[in-house]
Order: structure tokens, then C-alpha cells, then sequence
């Protein structure tokens, strides 16, 4: 789904002008949602993002969070996140690239998209959402 959807799709009662002006307000929010630019990343001072040769690596990966979730990345460019156990076990799935930026999107098969920057930072592997939250890998 597009971020225009996704805002978009809690308007359900509104009228044909309420919805083209929120149309309208939704597409200027949302030009903004690609990958974000390293420096839009607010990176800490020991965060070294991923080089394009371990960018080039990814392929058959996987990374195993603290919360026991598991990113795996398919050497065919599929991607697949399954929660832990004690969050439920659920599996998404979706493609990734890899962005100008050095960012991972992903696109999920739901029409979600998100893109995530891989940094090392203090001899560990760190995943930065574009919120800046910071997952670090086990």
C-alpha cells in the first residue's frame, strides 16, 4: 500500500472534496517517503554504514535480533521478517533492494514499504529505521 493509501484509508465517510483535499495533503506528506539520504539517517558518531561490497553480500543472510525476530535476505531478492515466538511467530514477506543511499527497502507483499540503514557500530551489526530507532543484531 501507498503511504497516500495508507492515509487515506481511514477516510471512509468523507465527502468527494474533504477526500481530494486530503488526496492532496497526503501526496505532499508522502513525497518525502523514499529512502532517506545518510545524512537524513541522524547516524551516531561510531556509526559506519555498510559498504556496498557487504551491501553485495546480503543475499542468503540472515540477521537474528535481540527479541529473537529473523531477517532473511533471499539470493533471488526475497525477503522474509518472522517474529519470535513469543511474539506471536508470524512471518512477513516481501522483496528488498538496495537503495543510492546505501539503505535496504523493502517492499512487503501487503503494499507496505519501509527502508532500513545497516550500520556497524562499536563491533556490532545495527539496523536504523527512518524513525531512528536502532535494532542492533545478536
Amino acid at each position: 500500500m501507498t503511504c497516500a493509501r495508507r492515509l487515506l484509508r481511514y477516510t471512509g465517510g468523507m465527502t468527494r472534496v474533504s477526500l481530494i483535499a486530503c488526496s492532496l495533503a497526503a501526496a505532499t506528506i508522502c513525497l518525502g517517503a523514499g529512502p532517506a539520504d545518510a545524512e537524513d539517517w541522524n547516524l551516531k558518531p561510531a556509526d559506519q554504514p555498510f559498504a556496498p561490497s557487504e551491501l553485495a553480500a546480503l543475499p542468503g543472510q540472515a540477521f537474528v535480533f535481540f527479541d529473537d525476530g529473523e531477517a532473511r535476505f533471499g539470493k533471488d531478492g526475497a525477503y522474509s521478517y518472522t517474529n519470535s515466538a513469543a511474539n506471536g511467530g508470524a512471518t512477513s514477506w516481501g522483496s528488498y533492494r538496495i537503495a543510492q543511499d546505501g539503505s535496504v527497502c523493502i517492499d512487503y507483499v501487503d503494499g507496505f514499504s519501509r527502508c532500513d540503514l545497516y550500520v556497524h557500530s562499536h563491533g556490532r551489526v545495527v539496523l536504523i529505521n527512518q524513525a531512528g530507532d536502532r535494532f542492533p543484531v545478536r
